[in-house]
């Protein structure tokens, strides 16, 4: 009986797609916050939130579920939800649909947990890569800065927020380029850091 050749294909990385769909939709929300583009502006970022933030991150979050990747998969489908959250609630309150004009508090709370959700998550990363780490790291900070700066009514915090926000995003697509660019290559050509945290 002729052996049986059994041929294993690769997998792509889903992290590629989700980490450019989180990082180039949380850049343009985050100049908007650090008032470099106007606040109207903020309009804009609905249907990128809904189609490549929130959409393409749930699509990714799905993938890492099929790879049995727990971290990328609560990862990705919370930051998709993130972004659907967001746009749904502007397109809500320019329908009239919902008043949120003196809701700036509850909106800094919801912004506060985003930023439990995600100091968790940077805990768990303690054993990933560097970038991965310090994407985390930027972004619960950021979502501190925003959800105290919604709650005081304090533009400096909300630019900080931005400024520091517009740092989270360009290192989730450096993450982003650097697999893309390494899977292309087939070797590490991009580098991404090894934590020594938690190892062994």
């Amino acid at each position: 009986m002729a052996e049986e050749t059994i041929v294993v294909v690769p997998t792509a990385n889903p992290a590629a797609l989700g980490l450019v769909a989180f990082g180039l939709t949380t850049v343009l929300l985050s100049l908007v916050n650090a008032g470099v583009l106007p606040a109207a502006g903020g309009d804009v970022v609905i249907p990128l939130a809904l189609v490549f933030g929130g959409l393409m991150q749930i699509f990714a979050g799905a993938f890492e579920f099929r790879l049995g990747n727990t971290f990328g998969m609560t990862a990705f489908l919370s930051y998709g939800a993130f972004w659907w959250w967001h746009a749904f609630m502007l397109l809500l309150a320019h329908s009239h649909l919902i008043d949120i004009s003196q809701a700036g508090p509850t909106i800094g709370v919801g912004v506060l947990l985003w930023g439990v959700l995600t100091f968790y998550l940077w805990i768990a990363s303690f054993r990933l890569s560097k970038i991965v780490f310090l994407i985390f790291l930027t972004l619960w900070v950021t979502f501190g800065l925003l959800g105290f700066g919604f709650i005081n009514g304090s533009d400096a915090l909300v630019h900080a927020g931005g400024w520091l926000g517009v740092v989270c995003g360009s290192l989730a697509m450096y993450g982003s380029f650097a697999i893309v660019t390494n899977a292309t290559f087939g070797r590490a050509v991009v580098p991404v850091g090894e934590t020594p945290f938690l190892r062994g």
